[in-house]
């Protein structure tokens, strides 16, 4: 065997022993690990986030009202504490659609969360406790989605959908088309609260945001309410529909 192979041999030699030295010594990842410096870290920092997705006058000639929806959690990347609010103050000063919830969130998909909780209805009209189960998160076409359920000591049901989805016209113009549902399964008088589907609230904005965390918007909203709901609020002296022209700003901390 001639000097040069032996010479190579040596080499190689050398540089296997080192590198079994650096590998001892931890700087070096080993292949068997899933992460190329060790296992993945669990975070578990608590995080803060807040959005009033609607904070809106709504104004049909003397038929204005202010209306606000938003909704903040904390917690981790896996466990959260959800707070929604949403509610409607009409140019009288009273409170209508009153909802406030407290909910368990926790991921059970890529796309969507589990959430579990408490909501009570809190305005002019009398309360109501619920439990509440339902999803939120992205279905196809990124459109944001959630269903939930509720159930009252009182024996009653209710469930709502909601659904909304951002078309950028623009990198800071953005068209928001949204829609709620509700339904109920039993009457409830002293809420206006009919059976079945209930009411239907929807929306078209066109928002521009100065900042990502704040954006004004107008667009218009319409509400309909179907059923004995509609027969409630007739005799109400309410109407069981409405167009109204809106102007508001989105923001979010």
């Amino acid at each position: 065997m001639n000097r040069r192979r032996l010479t190579g041999f040596a080499a190689i030699g050398v540089a296997l022993c080192l590198a079994s030295a650096v590998r001892g010594q931890g700087m070096v990842p080993d292949a068997s690990v899933a992460a190329p410096f060790g296992p993945p870290v669990d975070d578990q920092r608590v995080y803060i986030h807040g959005v009033f997705d609607e904070l809106e006058g709504r104004l049909n000639g003397g038929d204005d009202a202010l209306r606000w929806e938003g909704e903040a959690w904390v917690g981790t990347d896996t466990d959260r504490l959800w707070f929604k609010s949403e509610g409607e103050v009409d140019r009288h000063g009273e409170v209508s659609d009153g909802e406030q919830e407290v909910l368990y969130d926790r991921p059970i998909t890529t796309y969507f969360d589990i959430q579990a909780g408490a909501r009570y209805d809190l305005d002019s009209l009398p309360g109501r406790g619920w439990g509440a189960l339902g999803i939120e998160g992205l279905a196809p076409w990124f459109i944001k989605f959630s269903a939930t359920g509720y159930i009252s000591d009182q024996g009653r049901y209710a469930a709502k959908l909601m659904a909304s989805y951002d078309q950028l016209l623009t990198q800071r113009l953005i068209l928001s088309p949204e829609a709620e549902l509700n339904f109920y399964s039993k009457s409830d008088p002293a809420r206006r609260i009919g059976s079945g589907l209930s009411d239907l609230d929807s929306g078209l904005r066109l928002r521009y945001e100065i900042t990502r965390k704040f954006a004004p918007y107008v667009g218009v909203t319409y509400e309909r309410s179907f059923g004995v709901t509609a027969d409630f609020l007739r005799a109400a002296g309410d109407r069981d529909h409405d167009l109204r022209f809106t102007t508001g700003i989105r923001a979010w901390f």
